[in-house]
């Protein structure tokens, strides 16, 4: 799978209108993906937030690891000006205190004549507009099963009288990390017309065939574990009827069925990422950032001696 580039035009203009308001906002709500916290994070709200307070909304939970959800709730939680809730919509009680944790996080504000204004975000499909309607306790967003369904700004008004801003479903120029592009395909976040079902459907039958092995084997009848994902595939396509004439399995439709239902939580409660997964990556990517600035700084250096030596030999010549 090659590097996602997906950026609609609204997109690029969300992005520019609330750079323009983000000095106005004191909170910052995140809806994030419980199932991919790191992989539905897009890197663009950190750069806009400029250390505006967070609240990470981790959504989707009945659809997640209950175990990994915490230790990701954890690490957040101990990040500054963050706070992390794990979020299903049945908690109403929960929900509706996110305007008060929002007062908390910036008392400095509460205390003055003005309210406090929050500004909610997060990509498409993360059930952004689902959590404005639970917060306003009626139904004012539209809601969608498509990526992409909020194309602007939106300002709404609490019973509390918090302002919350409503901005479109971002995703970033281009998603660098193979492994998240994969994990937000397969999650529904990128529209399939964007996406190889095939592609998307061998990677998710891989990651479950290692790490959720007794899922997969349990929501498909399996006598026991196939050693590939595409073996995965096949196992799937002969149990589903996705048998074609002469014994030949559409694996089409056997990815189609996969991705529908692990969308779905047919298989069980997933996450596809961990904590200990991206602190290594993370830690990768710094170590590969320092060497590519000592590498930089080398370069100057034999730029400047370069520089110098040609300098000496026109003043010598002179």
């Amino acid at each position: 799978m090659s590097t996602i580039n997906w950026f609609p035009g609204h997109m690029h203009k969300a992005r520019k209108e609330i750079a323009k308001v983000m000095d106005e906002i004191d909170v910052v709500i995140e809806v994030l993906d419980a199932r991919l916290p790191v992989s539905s994070e897009n890197p663009m709200v950190s750069q806009l937030r400029k250390g505006t307070p967070v609240i990470k909304l981790l959504n989707k939970s009945d659809l997640a690891d209950p175990q990994r959800t915490q230790e990701w709730a954890d690490y957040y939680n101990g990040l500054p000006d963050t706070q992390a809730l794990i979020i299903d919509y049945q908690q109403k009680k929960l929900i509706s205190s996110i305007p008060d944790l929002c007062n908390k996080l910036v008392p400095s504000r509460s205390n003055n004549a003005r309210q406090v204004r929050a500004m909610i975000m997060g990509i498409p499909n993360v059930g952004k507009s689902t959590m404005i309607n639970a917060l306003m306790g009626k139904r004012i967003a539209k809601v969608g099963n498509e990526p992409a369904v909020t194309k602007g700004q939106t300002r709404f008004t609490l019973k509390n009288g918090m302002a919350l801003s409503d901005t479109p479903g971002m995703l970033w120029p281009k998603i660098e990390d193979i492994d998240s592009g994969y994990r937000l395909a397969a999650s529904g976040a990128i529209k399939n017309t964007a996406i190889e079902y095939e592609d998307i459907a061998l990677y998710a039958a891989e990651f479950l065939r290692k790490d959720y092995p007794e899922l997969l084997i349990n929501r498909y009848k399996l006598k026991e574990l196939p050693e590939r994902g595409d073996l995965v595939l096949e196992a799937i396509g002969r149990k589903r009827g996705g048998l074609r004439p002469g014994g030949v399995i559409d694996i089409h439709k056997a990815s189609e069925i996969l991705l529908n239902e692990l969308r779905g939580g047919q298989l069980g409660q997933i996450t596809y990422e961990t904590v200990p997964e991206w602190l290594e990556k993370w830690e990768q990517q710094r170590l590969e950032a320092e060497r590519l600035e000592l590498e930089r700084i080398e370069q100057e250096r034999l730029d400047a001696e370069s520089q110098s030596d040609r300098s000496a030999r026109r003043h010598k010549g002179n």
